[in-house]
């Protein structure tokens, strides 16, 4: 009885001591983001802007929202009146950081949402179109063609000027603009897909067509997709940017990047810092993603994966043999 309980407790400790699959694969995505420092640092920067979003509002009490005529146009750097005040404060006393910090929720709270949302409505009818084909293809396809035909910002300029500037007519009308993107590239991958063997396979199984797409398709889509979600980040977060810079964005009593650009853009000769932080919040913030999405591209590419996983050494001598085949 001993014997076999020691063997259980053996045989126990062994199992738990095997990664699991789902632990194997995040270490070795781990392992390959830091195996490319710039990508690593896109995703630290990304991260930190994410925690900010969440959690930064907590901390800054009120300064933010509320003047301090005592300490108007404090220059950035000084930490005489609190760490509150390190990157300066504006016009009215409030202060500069903690405006950062609540513009940074808001630029989320737009950009965020109109990614996940014109992802998930384009490629779902992406994919349903595209794996059907006739009608249903040539439907979404003109119906992407028609919103395509206006240029996003543009039409965000005009439907904002007629209705109000806020938040969820932001999120609306980019949403709508963005979804031919992931429209369009999910038809052309699932259209091609559904003409492979394991389709074909499946569909001979008796599979429905929402279970072929949900199984076979869509992990098959999703690199492509998310790829094209990361970039497409960076264009929602400048357009909203762009529409509060012309004043038909986020609206006073609330504060985003682009918002606090323009309402510092008279000041830039005297009180700089108004306007370059979130400025540099933008850029930082713009770069960063664009990095990560190049690393996600040839990340989730079998043929360009190898790039992240070798050595440099051997990176440069599979390049030299590629080249001389």
């Amino acid at each position: 009885m001993t014997q076999d309980s020691s063997v259980a407790t053996l045989s126990a400790d062994a199992t738990a001591d095997v990664p699991t699959p789902v632990k194997a694969r995040s270490e070795r995505w781990s392992n390959m983001l830091l195996r490319d420092p710039m990508a690593a640092i896109a995703a630290a920067i990304l991260l930190v802007v994410a925690l900010v979003a969440v959690f930064g509002p907590l901390l800054i009490g009120e300064s933010a929202t509320r003047g301090n005529l005592a300490l108007t146009r404090l220059a950035p750097f000084g930490t005489a009146h609190g760490w509150e005040y390190f990157l300066g404060s504006d016009l009215l006393g409030r202060s500069v950081l903690g405006r950062l910090i609540l513009a940074t929720r808001t630029t989320m709270s737009v950009a965020v949402p109109v990614v996940l949302l014109s992802l998930a409505i384009g490629s779902i009818v992406g994919m349903w179109a595209g794996y059907h084909r006739g009608w249903r293809e040539t439907s979404a396809m003109r119906l992407a063609d028609v919103i395509l035909s206006f240029p996003s910002l543009l039409l965000a300029v005009v439907v904002l000027y007629i209705y109000s500037p806020n938040v969820a007519n932001i999120v609306l009308i980019l949403t709508i603009a963005r979804i031919p993107i992931y429209l369009r590239t999910a038809r052309a991958e699932s259209a091609e897909l559904r003409s492979r063997l394991f389709v074909d396979a499946a569909r001979t199984f008796g599979a429905s067509s929402g279970a072929i797409i949900r199984r076979h398709i869509f992990p098959v889509v999703l690199p492509t997709l998310l790829t094209v979600a990361a970039l497409d980040f960076c264009y929602v977060m400048l357009a909203e940017s762009s529409l509060s810079f012309l004043g038909i964005g986020v609206q006073p009593p609330d504060v985003s990047w682009g918002l606090m650009v323009a309402q510092g853009k008279s000041y830039l000769r005297t009180e700089w810092w108004l306007s370059i932080f979130p400025g540099l919040a933008i850029v930082i913030t713009t770069v960063s993603a664009n990095i990560l999405a190049a690393w996600v591209r040839i990340a989730t590419d079998p043929g360009q994966r190898w790039r992240l996983t070798t050595s440099r050494k051997r990176r440069s001598l599979r390049r030299t043999v590629m080249e001389a085949q």
